[in-house]
């Protein structure tokens, strides 16, 4: 959960409004409030292009992955199973011991294995977004390009 809090105030934080990202140049004599009116207008056309809105709070494409696994939880499941394995066998607090110590071990790499798969799909949603910033911006530079501004 930590990690999806992370994402979503990260991309906030990379998401300032598009105009100051963007230089805009009146190319021919606009003034200030032809120029406010123009890049609102060619705001919204970008979002109703794109269908991404870069003042919006962002929002992941897809479900985030279960957090799995833990050493302590490993190791508690571990040591049942192994209390029961080795009752059978005999003893019992033999069995516990290498049942805590390879659920122990099994869920260590269970939580590794669910880090690595919430780093990958942080980086999935952030260069999803990304690329929809980019195509807003594309869209709205080209709105403003055809209104005689010059955009960089």
């Amino acid at each position: 959960m930590r990690r999806i809090l992370a994402l979503v105030a990260a991309l906030a934080i990379a998401s300032p409004v598009t105009a100051q990202e963007l230089f805009i140049y009146p190319a021919e004599g606009q003034d200030r409030d032809q120029q406010d009116l123009d890049e609102a207008q060619c705001r919204r056309f970008a979002t109703d292009q794109t269908g991404f809105n870069p003042q919006a709070t962002p929002q992941a494409t897809t479900a985030a992955p279960q957090t799995e696994g833990g050493a302590v939880g490993g190791a508690a499941r571990g040591a049942l199973a192994g209390a029961a394995i080795g009752a059978i066998a005999g003893d019992a607090g033999k069995g516990a011991a290498i049942g805590a110590a390879g659920g122990g071990l099994m869920g260590g790499m269970r939580r590794r294995d669910s880090r690595r798969r919430q780093d990958q799909w942080a980086q999935q949603e952030s260069a999803n977004y990304q690329n929809q910033r980019n195509q807003f911006n594309r869209a709205f530079s080209a709105c403003l390009e055809a209104r005689g501004y010059t955009v960089r």
